[in-house]
């Protein structure tokens, strides 16, 4: 059956204004809303630009606002949608540069911003920084992000506040704050401590809605938060010594 796909286009500085661009498609049985997308460029606008690379759900990358749902063109299927009109826009909270294409530097600088990496104490051992698995169970949640910004795009905080950190930062900082191999001071953790940072969130969960990995970024902030209060009292104390 023949379906409208009503798609967003902007090709900034040549187009004043995003407009909608009408295409008349049918899908195959099966298909995924990226292959749709891939389709209809190959077929009809070799202009149409929108990203993609795994086609498997694990690089995130092609992360859309499908009929106002954000989710991975890769894994929504169009017969899911269940409707005679599919309208495809790229993600809120971030600069179009082409088409469906959007900028990502905000959220690459809030990621960068919470250090995402280990920082253990001293030499590493000759076999590494061994933990036993229990002691990791809490932290696999906040692993399985695939940086795909979903959370960020939802994110009522980041759309009227473009210095918020968001979800994904958020989380993925908390994912190294429990990480029992991670020593890192309390200035990294203090760094968030702010309006900008942990305390900025609304907690309205839309981060944890759209996730495509479950991963729940609103929890890594509210045990941020957590321990935002311990570590101030440790550290008032501390100080007084």
């Amino acid at each position: 059956m023949s379906t409208i796909f009503k798609i967003l286009r902007f090709d900034p500085p040549k187009d004043e204004q995003p407009h909608f661009q009408e295409y008349i498609h049918t899908p195959k049985p099966g298909d995924t809303m990226l292959e749709v997308l891939k389709d209809i460029r190959d077929q009809q606008d070799p202009s149409l630009s929108f990203r993609y690379s795994c086609r498997e759900a694990v690089c995130g990358s092609c992360a859309l606002t499908i009929n106002g749902e954000i989710g991975l063109a890769c894994r929504t299927q169009f017969e899911a949608l269940k409707t005679d009109v599919v309208v495809i826009e790229p993600l809120p909270n971030l600069e179009i540069i082409k088409d469906l294409i959007v900028d990502f530097k905000p959220f690459w600088d809030a990621y960068n911003y919470i250090q995402p990496y280990l920082q253990p104490e001293g030499e590493a051992p000759p076999k590494g920084h061994c933990v036993d698995e229990k002691d990791m169970e809490e932290v696999y949640q906040f692993i399985t992000c695939i940086l795909c910004g979903s959370c960020y795009a939802a994110c009522p905080v980041a759309t009227r506040d473009g210095r918020y950190l968001g979800p994904a930062a958020l989380a993925k900082l908390y994912r190294f704050a429990i990480d029992p191999r991670d020593k890192r001071p309390w200035p990294a953790l203090a760094r968030v401590d702010n309006p900008t940072g942990v305390w900025g969130c609304d907690t309205v969960f839309r981060c944890n809605d759209v996730c495509p990995k479950e991963v729940r970024p609103a929890d890594g902030i509210e045990g941020l938060r957590r321990r935002m209060v311990v570590g101030r009292t440790k550290h008032l104390f501390g100080r007084k010594k």
